[in-house]
């Protein structure tokens, strides 16, 4: 069982930064495959960024290419997720979520991740 916490989110102005941070249970974070996922009222789960667990490669929605930057901190069983520039459109509950082993080529889906978290709020304001 994997118990996932962010923190980190708030009210910002557009142009501003925030940095997300996702604290995970347990031995094993390193195995895990971490991504973060947004959801605006009234819309879908969406896809914003994965790191995975071996090779710590990267991957971004188009949306936020070039402004947000994830990582991870695997002593500290910590991913976060530093968000620059920001616009009023990247307002949502923003999710950290893991699934371990091989992470296949459907990252961008959310069914694809065992364990979530409960969210932070991010609201930018123009």
């Amino acid at each position: 069982q994997v118990q996932l916490l962010e923190s980190g989110g708030g009210l910002v102005q557009a142009g501003g930064s925030l940095r997300l941070s996702c604290a995970a249970s347990g031995r094993t974070f390193s195995s895990w495959n971490m991504g973060w996922f947004r959801q605006a009222q009234g819309m879908e789960r969406e896809f914003v960024s994965v790191v995975t667990s071996r090779t710590y490669s990267t991957d971004y929605a188009d949306s936020v290419k070039g402004r947000f930057t994830i990582s991870r901190d695997n002593a500290k069983n910590t991913v976060y997720l530093q968000m620059n520039s920001l616009k009023p459109e990247d307002t949502a509950i923003y999710y950290c979520a893991a699934v371990p082993g091989l992470l296949g080529s459907h990252y961008e889906e959310p069914s694809t991740y065992d364990y979530w978290g409960q969210g932070t709020q991010v609201t930018v304001s123009s």
